[in-house]
């Protein structure tokens, strides 16, 4: 007969030491967060002649505004910065999912009953 294993919520918490890693990671974003400067979302691309194209969602529909070379320099930082703070946002969520689920116990679940066939 196969045994049944039973899931163990506790077999894998995080040290305070690993606590207090995740949460000085945690500042240091946060830390960046605060050097970002100007966000937008969306794309820039050139349209001939010597003229720039922003395209973005507004509201489920996609919208284009003209730029200036200098407009589409801005724009084309902060959408970088906006990127770049997604890509943070990304890392500040998966510490806190581990810091949530490793730092303190969870539920016990229970084995499922095997039904005869």
């Amino acid at each position: 007969m196969a045994k049944t294993k039973i899931n163990q919520p506790d077999k894998a918490r995080l040290s305070l030491a690993a606590i207090r890693r995740l949460e000085t990671r945690y500042h240091a974003l946060k830390t960046q967060i605060q050097h970002l400067g100007w966000i937008a979302q969306g794309s820039v691309s050139p349209q001939p002649p010597n003229a720039w194209r922003l395209t973005r969602k507004v509201k489920a529909k996609s919208i284009s505004l003209a730029l200036t070379a200098e407009q589409a320099q801005l724009y084309k930082t902060a959408i970088a910065n906006h990127r770049q703070l997604e890509n943070i946002l990304r890392q500040m969520r998966a510490i806190s999912e581990e810091v949530f689920q490793k730092s303190v116990p969870g539920v016990r679940k229970r084995p499922r009953p095997k039904h005869p066939k």
